[in-house]
């Protein structure tokens, strides 16, 4: 079965940094697009930053140039490395990754979701 589990939220300050990970794990074939979203409370979910298989990346305009999408393929692994957090930064944040399987019928692709991380900005 496989599973994506987030890990690194957490608490912080203002202007404080705090990096998130992913990891994929099961039997699977292939990992494609990768993303990070969070949720503040109230609020529908919303894309923070997405990388390709191949690395392109792709952020969300009230992130660009503070948080850093990255993978480790061999690691199964999607990272987020976030700097100048503020207050607005705080939220629920969830990994997401389609993920190539093995089927009785064929290789098939399915989004699969992580668990959350919370990240808390304060002080």
């Amino acid at each position: 079965q496989v599973r994506l589990v987030e890990s690194g939220g957490g608490l912080v300050q203002p202007g404080g940094s705090l990096s998130l990970s992913c990891a994929a794990s099961g039997s699977f074939l292939q990992i494609n697009d990768m993303a990070w979203y969070l949720q503040a409370p109230g609020k529908e979910r919303e894309l923070v930053a997405i990388i390709s298989r191949d690395g392109t990346t792709n952020y969300g305009d009230s992130v660009k140039g503070r948080f850093t999408i990255s993978r480790d393929h061999a690691k199964s692994t999607m990272y987020l490395q976030m700097s100048s957090l503020q207050p607005e930064d705080a939220a629920v944040y969830y990994c997401s990754a389609f993920i190539v399987t093995q089927e009785a019928s064929g290789p098939a692709m399915k989004e699969y979701w992580g668990q959350g991380t919370q990240v808390t900005v304060t002080g």
